[in-house]
């Protein structure tokens, strides 16, 4: 998987902020090594200039496919949490997208496996 942009919205971008986006990506990562090309655009910032409580930080993330995109957003009142937040999302996300693609390959070799005996 590769970060095609890490982008920061209403905030700067510290070397801080992006460690821990690509620290939290790290376990997509993993899932999706059989999947490539998957490139990912992550935004991280706050929902405003002018809010000061509540949830005003968010994190959000693109994950692009072969076939399909995958996305995930978070928002709370903590950018770490909202970092960790999205990519535990994705990262769901990402598990359920393969085991469908298991499946529909399980089904394909069943169907084919049954044809076969039948010519038998």
């Amino acid at each position: 998987m590769q970060i095609v942009e890490i982008s920061g919205t209403n905030m700067d971008l510290t070397e801080a902020i992006k460690s821990r986006v690509e620290r939290a990506l790290a376990k997509v990562a993993k899932l999706t090594q059989k999947l490539e090309p998957a490139d990912i655009r992550v935004d991280v910032g706050k929902t405003s200039q002018h809010h000061q409580k509540g949830d005003v930080f968010k994190a959000e993330y693109n994950l692009t496919i072969p076939g399909t995109m995958i996305r995930a957003e978070a928002t709370m009142d903590d950018l770490y949490a909202a970092i960790d937040k999205a990519s535990d999302d994705l990262r769901r996300q990402v598990k359920k997208y393969k085991d469908k693609l298991q499946d529909a390959d399980r089904v394909v070799m069943e169907s084919s496996h049954l044809e076969h005996e039948e010519e038998s």
